[in-house]
């Protein structure tokens, strides 16, 4: 098979402000879970920005903190747009809520600065990404342009990937169950093996122990080592 000519992709990480972040890893993080946070949203841009099919990162967040420690990373920072909290809430009856309004806005951005940018939406919470996975990821999205791909997370529910090809139209909608919303939009789930840190995103304490497990980032390695000891 003859492969797709080399594509210019921004990756687009939506980020809540810090103090609404990962409610659920509460009972292990308490007054720490915004360091946590902030630790896997270090590790996923660093592993996005080190693949070389990455041209870029945009991080879109109303968090000046998140915003300042990211863009010392390499990110580009843009606001949420929401005028709001900037919590992302989630919903699961497939209408647009906080999280894909920010993705939109992210992409609206880039395709301004960067016309005929290839874009992949990128769950911030994925400390264990390994730069390889997600440029086979890209690889496979770029193969069939026009239509998105997206990649499930490890529950086989969620999506922690989402991206499509100059050209194609941008409809992102994560949140919940939204394998299943993508799958019946018409997007194509990429078959991908050897992924494990690209479809393991960290929402509870087992979560975030798997992902040490996997080869999780130094940021978040370190502040989980703590926070274990501690529990």
């Amino acid at each position: 098979m003859t492969e797709p000519a080399r594509i210019n992709w921004t990756v687009l990480l939506p980020v809540k402000v810090l103090a609404l972040a990962k409610s659920r890893l509460a009972v292990l993080a308490g007054s720490r879970r915004w360091e946590l946070a902030l630790a896997m949203e270090s590790d996923t841009v660093a592993a996005a920005l080190a693949c070389p099919e990455v041209a870029r990162v945009i991080v879109i967040t109303s968090d000046p903190l998140a915003g300042k420690r990211l863009a010392a990373l390499g990110a580009i920072i843009v606001p949420d747009g929401s005028g709001g909290p900037g919590g992302f809430p989630e919903r699961d009856d497939g209408r647009q809520d906080a999280l894909n309004a920010a993705l939109l806005h992210g992409a609206a951005e880039a395709a301004r600065r960067w016309p005929g940018t290839g874009l992949a939406a990128l769950t911030a919470d994925l400390p264990a990404l390994r730069p390889a996975e997600l440029g086979a990821a890209l690889r496979a999205a770029a193969r069939a342009p026009g239509v998105p791909g997206f990649v499930p997370d490890a529950a086989g529910v969620g999506t922690t990937m989402y991206a499509v090809a100059p050209g194609g139209d941008f409809r992102p909608a994560f949140g919940g169950a939204s394998r299943a919303r993508h799958a019946r939009a018409g997007a194509a789930e990429l078959a991908l093996d050897g992924v494990p840190g690209l479809r393991h995103d960290v929402d509870t304490p087992d979560d975030l122990r798997a992902a040490v497990a996997l080869g999780a980032g130094f940021r978040t390695t370190a502040i989980a080592a703590e926070l274990f000891t501690q529990a």
